[in-house]
């Protein structure tokens, strides 16, 4: 923590935010040699790009010698600065070098693009923005038999982050099979995630589980299993959704009903807590368009984007080739989201292959906000139409990431999946 104090900064740690112990060296103690730093720096900003944490203050001329007495009431005395210096740490002591100023890019601007794609070989892409100021990654593997999780400071810094693996599938009975579409979510100062499992036996008797850790940081601690969440009946079940919404928690999930003609639907329902609902389900949508219903009859992969006084609730349609594409439903922020009637369903495809950039099937989405507060879609997406075999057997669904832009009406263009820059 850094306390503005009569000469510089105060620096102090603490363990448990209650008992603090200063260094004994305060930072911007002495006056600068630059022209306009002159004064002991004050008013600080720490910022954290990447590896690297800077410092901003602010000081005015007021140099000893440079201004007489007199003249404490002048503008030039008056005229105050931004100043910003690289902090560095070593045998932990906070230090600065005050006459090294600093120039940094800090964010990415509104224009910015990410490495296209983000990361190889990883499906059903989620990426979370802690207040932390970490981004937190998970996908399913190729092999989906664990999960992993990874995070850094930028997203494109995701890329190389290094995965810890967190968790592996059971070698017999539940959670043995099939580990797909993980999600991260911060509850109530808990760590929860979401993903689907089946069988070691029985590999296509696919549930919800989920998983607590309730360390502040979600790469440590210990992530215990909270079994499987209940949706009200037993069958087919994956990609399971949460978030918070007029001071209540939800669930978005999808499921088979036998009663049904399809795969899977989308169901919504309340939640008592982060591992149990707290009423029935609610279906939200079906296949039944024709475009929902290319190989497979399916929605999945649920993500919610509340904007512009709506809604919103994108999901993947059909099989997984280059024919899954994203669909979308919305309802007005202060409507019922429990009754159906509530809901709008787009009539066709927001977020389709596109031949022109030779991007294919994207899909199983998540959102997130670039440093500028821009929104950003993050989906998978093959380089290839043709797959040979069964395409839950190809590896080659890749991370991608890209802005969205809005429409003067509020609602969403996700436009085209944009073209592979390496």
């Amino acid at each position: 923590m850094l306390v503005d104090l009569w000469r510089g900064l105060g620096v102090y740690r603490s363990e448990d935010f209650e008992h603090w112990t200063a260094q004994p060296d305060n930072l911007l103690a002495q006056p600068g040699r630059g022209v306009d730093d002159g004064v002991n720096g004050g008013h600080p900003c720490v910022v954290v790009n990447g590896d690297r944490a800077f410092l901003f203050y602010f000081t005015h001329p007021g140099r000893a010698g440079t201004i007489k007495p007199e003249d404490k009431d002048s503008l030039e005395l008056r005229r105050s600065s931004i100043q910003v210096v690289e902090l560095r740490e070593k045998d932990g002591v906070l230090s600065c070098d005050r006459d090294a100023p600093t120039f940094v890019d800090l964010g990415e601007p509104a224009s910015a693009t990410w490495p296209n794609p983000l990361i190889a070989q990883r499906a059903d892409p989620h990426i979370f923005r802690h207040t932390d100021g970490w981004y937190y990654f998970m996908g399913t593997v190729p092999e989906y038999d664990r999960l992993e999780l990874r995070r850094a400071r930028t997203i494109e810094a995701l890329a190389t982050a290094e995965p810890k693996t967190i968790w592996c599938q059971h070698a017999t009975g539940p959670m043995g099979a099939h580990i797909w579409a993980p999600e991260l979510h911060f509850i109530d100062g808990r760590w929860f995630i979401y993903f689907a499992a089946g069988a070691a036996e029985r590999v296509w008797d696919i549930r919800i589980y989920a998983l607590e850790n309730s360390s502040a940081d979600p790469l440590d601690g210990e992530w215990i299993e909270r079994g499987q969440i209940d949706t009200g009946w037993e069958s087919f079940a994956l990609d399971a959704t949460t978030f918070a919404h007029r001071g209540r928690q939800y669930l978005v999930w999808a499921q088979k009903d036998p009663a049904i003609k399809g795969n899977t639907n989308l169901y919504l329902a309340p939640m008592a807590s982060p591992t149990k609902l707290a009423g029935p389900a609610v279906l939200l949508s079906r296949p039944e368009f024709p475009w929902e219903q290319v190989r497979y009859w399916v929605n999945e992969g649920p993500a919610v984007l509340v904007r512009h006084g709506r809604v919103f609730i994108t999901y993947s349609a059909a099989g997984t080739g280059a024919e899954y594409c994203l669909g979308l439903l919305s309802a007005d922020e202060n409507a019922d989201l429990l009754d159906p009637k509530s809901w709008s369903k787009s009539p066709t495809p927001v977020f389709t292959t596109s031949e022109a950039n030779r991007i294919y099937g994207p899909g199983h989405n998540s959102f997130t906000t670039a440093p500028d507060g821009g929104d950003l879609i993050v989906f998978h997406a093959r380089s290839y139409r043709g797959i040979v075999g069964d395409p839950l057997k190809d590896p080659n669904r890749h991370t991608r990431v890209q802005r969205i832009d809005w429409r003067p009406n509020g609602m969403p263009d996700f436009g085209s999946p944009a073209p592979e820059t390496h």
